[in-house]
C-alpha cells in the first residue's frame, strides 16, 4: 500500500491546533506537527485544497522539524470570509498571522506554496513578518500574472474566446459533486499528469470536492484577476520553483517566468510527466527539496543560517 492511500484513510495528528485572528478579523485554522524546537517549515495550500495536501510532506518532516500547515480562508476548518473578504491583500494577511502566532520573534522558517499557496507568499513578499522569518522559499506549480490566458485547461488555441471561458470555468457555481469515475477523470485531466496512480488521483479528487463552493468560486475570481507581478520583484529570498511538464492549470511557462524573474532563484525543477499537484504526484521530490532548504538556509537554533546571509548556494 503507498504511503498516499494510507494518508487518504488517517491523516497526520497534529501536536497542537491553533486558531489565529487575522488582519480583518478572520479566524484561520492552524496545525502544528513535529518537535517544537526543531527546524521549522511553514506550508500554504492551494485553490480547493486543505492541510490534508500536505499530508505525504508532513508525514516525513515532522519526524525531525517543525512543520506548520494551515487552512486557507473558506477552506478546510477555516470559515469562510465575510463580504470582501477574498484577495491577495488577505492571502498575505493570513500569511503573516500564521507567522506571527507560529514563530517566536526572530525565528526563521522554509516557506513552502503551492498554487494559490506560491502566490501567497509572493502576495506577501514585502511584508514584516515574512522579512522576520522568511529564511527561503519553495515555490510550487503557480504563477504570478495571466492564469486564464496561459492555462491549457481547456483544449481550445489561444486567444481571447479560451481566455473568456477559462475565467469562466474558475469562477463557475455548478456543484462539483460526489466524487465517481466520471469526477476523478475529469479532475485527473484538469489538474494531474496522464501517468498519476489511481490513489493519488482519489486523494485530490477528495480534497478539492471537499471545499465550500462559495470559496471556490470567490478565490477563483480573485485567480482570474491576478496580478503579483510586482509583489514577486519584492521577493528577495532564497527560492527554489517546482513545476510539472504536463501542468494545464498553470503551465511551466509561469515557472519559467517566476524563476527569470526572481531576485535570488535557486533554478527551477521540471518534473517530466507531472501536473499541477505536484506535492501529491511527486512527494518524495518536493519534500526532500524543502529538506534541503532546511539545510541549507535554516540553522538548529531557527535562526538564518549563513547561506542566508550572502552565499550563492545551490539547492540540489
Amino acid at each position: 500500500m503507498s504511503r498516499l492511500t494510507h494518508t487518504a484513510e488517517q491523516a497526520p495528528v497534529p501536536v497542537r491546533e491553533l486558531s489565529v485572528v487575522s488582519a480583518d478579523g478572520a479566524r484561520i485554522h492552524v496545525e502544528l506537527h513535529g518537535p517544537e524546537d526543531a527546524p521549522a517549515v511553514v506550508l500554504a495550500h492551494g485553490w480547493t485544497c486543505n492541510t490534508r495536501f500536505w499530508d505525504a510532506q508532513v508525514r516525513d518532516l515532522a519526524a525531525d522539524h517543525r512543520v506548520v500547515v494551515y487552512d486557507q480562508r473558506g477552506h478546510g476548518r477555516t470559515p469562510e470570509a465575510g463580504p470582501g473578504g477574498y484577495s491577495t491583500r488577505a492571502l498575505a494577511d493570513d500569511l503573516e498571522a500564521v507567522l506571527r502566532a507560529t514563530l517566536e520573534p526572530g525565528r526563521k522558517a522554509v516557506l513552502g506554496g503551492h498554487s494559490m499557496g506560491g502566490m501567497t507568499v509572493m502576495a506577501a513578499a514585502g511584508r514584516d513578518a515574512v522579512r522576520e522569518h522568511a529564511a527561503a522559499v519553495l515555490l510550487c506549480s503557480t504563477g504570478s500574472s495571466r492564469l486564464t490566458a496561459e492555462s491549457r485547461v481547456l483544449p481550445l488555441r489561444a486567444g481571447a474566446l479560451r481566455t473568456r471561458m477559462t475565467a469562466a470555468v474558475l469562477g463557475a457555481r455548478a456543484p462539483l459533486g460526489p466524487v465517481n469515475a466520471v469526477s476523478k477523470a475529469i479532475l485527473k485531466y484538469a489538474t494531474m499528469g496522464r501517468g498519476s496512480a489511481p490513489e493519488r488521483v482519489d486523494v485530490c479528487a477528495r480534497i478539492v470536492h471537499a471545499c465550500p463552493r462559495r470559496a471556490r468560486v470567490a478565490w477563483g475570481h480573485v485567480l482570474a484577476e491576478l496580478d503579483l507581478e510586482a509583489r514577486l520583484r519584492e521577493l528577495r529570498l532564497p527560492t527554489a520553483v517546482i513545476a510539472g511538464t504536463d501542468d494545464r492549470l498553470t503551465p511551466p511557462v509561469h515557472a519559467r517566468a517566476i524563476e527569470a524573474a526572481l531576485p535570488h532563484s535557486l533554478g527551477l525543477t521540471e518534473l517530466a510527466g507531472m501536473g499541477h499537484m505536484t506535492p501529491v504526484e511527486a512527494p518524495e521530490v518536493v519534500t526532500e527539496k524543502l529538506r534541503a532548504l532546511v539545510a541549507a538556509y535554516v540553522t538548529l537554533d531557527g535562526a538564518g543560517s549563513a547561506a542566508e546571509a550572502g552565499s550563492e548556494e545551490e539547492v540540489a
